[in-house]
């Protein structure tokens, strides 16, 4: 290697043909030994390849911390889990009381509900929980601290070789800029990592992938400074403190690594500016999403053509974003390929028959029904469907209204999504245009999942169940009242949906699974009130609908709700919805008043909370849960103020 390739002349000062040895450093220019120039400059060069090891090693200790934490999580999560057994009693049987342990733990959680769970400083970060901020204050302060560890803040003014009288400035600035530099790399690869639908933080963790959007664009704002304050300070460097100008300025400026550099930093720019929520809103979900992809990949290669000795941290980045991909594909394969009627084996869609539900003034809603040949999800998961006759580029999540139970080796889907713009506004049309011509229509959809995790899974019988939602989320918890009403019931448990909707006749999207909560209210203590939002009055359609919802005693055929139909039910009891708006009024339940009247009107366990809709329906669902918990009655005995809430996250704005 030529001395110009180990150092580029004008951004350093050792000459390697006067090195009696070279000092190898991991992810810099080797050192020269001894040091040949003047004393000012070789004690500023112990400062920089001191920082810049120190920055290494902080870099390895900010990795291990994390692993460590995610490992830690993992353990403790599949070793050891708070004693439930008396939560697994059902009938009459009480339990004698809780282990200190469990106490403890719940103590614990039902402290920390009630502080960390609600939203916090919306107007910067957005429909996030205290909780979230937390960690990111912890990590944001974390790095703080090792940017400026150890680092001499220290001048040394040092002659220019072969020009008398002029001096260059040299200072803790160097080595400042170039350890936030480090860090910057080393936040790639976890960056990368975050964002990842395939995530192995996930399946590590149990925490959906979802819920690590949050931490992976506020690291992405994180390296954005750290990245401007790296280019800033080399600036200041090179143009105002180095001599002689504007000679060094523009050697500096032209080396084919600051070139680079340049390109990085505006890409990383150009993707701060698209992830904001004014400019998603401004250009489109999917234009953010695709544009992020290409600058991101793009903005790594740039970083190795910057400086390609840290490439221990831009390696890794690349390979965990297309082994994601990669898995996507995988996933999608296994659940479409497979061996058709004629022996063959090959890629094939799966046919969604089309319900077509009008409203002309808050957008139309389509459902989806159909069975495909793959394993059962879990009750919470989503999907990512790909409409082929629309777009084979872009694919949604939905989550399944059904359950997934699986019959002669296939699984029945079944979704409702409402158009608004984009992909599902095209839907809707499609849908409108073929039931045109036929009362039957189908449309071929492309599964990749799924993805997230149970909701159910923890669920015990004596736990109270409130189950929240707002429109189309009704997808998101009817799926846990269905397989909780296929189980015996519990004495002394309280079950209760509460569904906003706009119309009365939104009420037809889920008629037949509706009417099977409904028929199960008595033997399983179902309580099931809907409030109507932007409409007073109901017409005779919608009256009929609410009968017809309330005779049912067994589901019909739908491939959807067959599986549900419930024999020996008692009679059902008629739905008690509620208006609350009108015409151009447009008014919530008040999710305070009814969270706290629910945990009242338990008698006794813990409850649960699911709740999926609006971001304003989440945020005040949030605040409501919390205001419930109470640790100081959980240890006195009390589990009734143990509140816990699981949403559907997956919008943070």
């Amino acid at each position: 290697m030529t001395t110009d390739e180990r150092f580029p002349v004008p951004r350093h000062i050792q000459n390697e043909s006067e090195a009696g040895y070279l000092e190898p450093h991991w992810g810099y220019f080797s050192r020269v030994r001894p040091c040949t120039n003047d004393q000012g400059s070789c004690d500023y060069l112990d400062q920089v390849y001191n920082s810049h090891d120190l920055g290494i090693l902080y870099s390895g200790i900010l990795w291990s911390t994390v692993l460590g934490i995610v490992f830690i999580w993992t353990i403790g999560r599949r070793s050891y889990a708070p004693s439930r057994g008396h939560d697994l009693l059902s009938g009459d049987t009480r339990a004698a009381g809780a282990s200190s342990v469990t106490r403890l733990w719940r103590t614990f959680s039902a402290s920390a509900r009630r502080l960390l769970l609600p939203d916090a400083i919306r107007p910067i970060f957005g429909r996030t929980t205290r909780l979230q901020v937390l960690i990111l204050a912890a990590l944001a302060t974390y790095l703080l601290i090792w940017s400026f560890l150890r680092i001499a803040y220290k001048t040394w003014i040092t002659p220019v070789k072969n020009a008398p009288g002029l001096f260059n400035t040299r200072s803790s600035l160097g080595p400042f800029s170039d350890r936030v530099g480090i860090l910057a790399y080393a936040l790639t690869p976890l960056s990368i990592l975050l964002s990842s639908r395939e995530s192995v933080l996930s399946l590590l963790t149990g925490i959906p992938h979802q819920s690590f959007n949050f931490l992976h664009r506020w690291l992405g704002y994180i390296i954005f400074i750290q990245g401007s304050v790296h280019t800033i300070g080399w600036t200041i460097i090179e143009v105002r403190l180095y001599q002689p100008q504007p000679l060094t300025a523009i050697e500096w400026i032209t080396q084919t690594y600051m070139i680079w550099g340049v390109v990085a930093m505006i890409l990383l720019l150009l993707l701060v500016i698209l992830s904001t929520p004014w400019a998603i809103r401004l250009t489109g979900y999917e234009f953010f999403r695709k544009a992020h992809y290409v600058l991101a990949i793009i903005y790594i290669g740039a970083c190795w053509g910057h400086w390609d000795k840290l490439e221990c941290f831009l390696l890794p980045s690349l390979l965990i974003w297309f082994l994601d991909r990669g898995a996507r594909f995988l996933r999608t394969a296994l659940i479409h390929y497979q061996y058709l009627p004629d022996g063959s084996m090959r890629f094939r869609t799966a046919p969604a028959s089309l319900t077509h539900f009008p409203d002309v003034e808050h957008g139309d809603v389509v459902r989806l029904d159909f069975t495909q040949p793959h394993g059962p999800w879990k009750i919470g998961q989503h999907f990512y469907l790909c409409f082929a006759e629309s777009s084979i580029w872009q694919s949604h999540p939905f989550t399944p209204l059904s359950l997934p139970e699986t019959r002669d080796g296939s699984v029945t889907h079944s979704y409702i999504l409402r158009a608004k713009k984009g992909e599902t506004k095209k839907i809707a049309e499609l849908a409108l245009n073929k039931l045109a011509w036929s009362l039957k229509a189908t449309t071929p959809v492309i599964l990749t999942g799924p993805y997230g995790e149970s909701i159910t899974e923890t669920l015990m019988p004596v736990d109270n169940l409130l189950c929240v939602a707002g429109g189309t989320g009704i997808a998101y918890v009817l799926p846990a009242l269905l397989g909780l009403i296929r189980k015996p019931s519990v004495r002394d448990r309280k079950v209760q949906l509460i569904w906003a909707v706009r119309r009365r006749a939104d009420l037809s999207w889920i008629e037949q699974e509706l009417a099977v909560i409904n028929n199960a209210a008595t033997s399983h203590g179902i309580e099931v009130t809907i409030y109507v939002t932007r409409e007073c009055g109901s017409s005779i359609h919608d009256k009929k609908l609410e009968k017809q919802i309330a005779d049912v005693k067994v589901v019909g055929s739908s491939p959807s709700s067959s599986p549900m139909s419930i024999t020996d039910v008692q009679t059902a009891t008629p739905l008690d919805v509620q208006e609350l708006g009108s015409k151009g009024l447009n008014r919530h339940p008040d999710l305070k008043a009814l969270v706290s009247e629910f945990v009242d009107g338990t008698v006794r366990g813990s409850t649960r909370v699911f709740g999926s809709g609006p971001g304003g329906m989440i945020s005040d669902l949030r605040s409501a849960v919390a205001a419930r918990n109470s640790g100081a009655k959980v240890w006195r005995g009390d589990d009734r103020f143990d509140v816990s809430l699981v949403c559907d996250d997956r919008l943070e704005w």
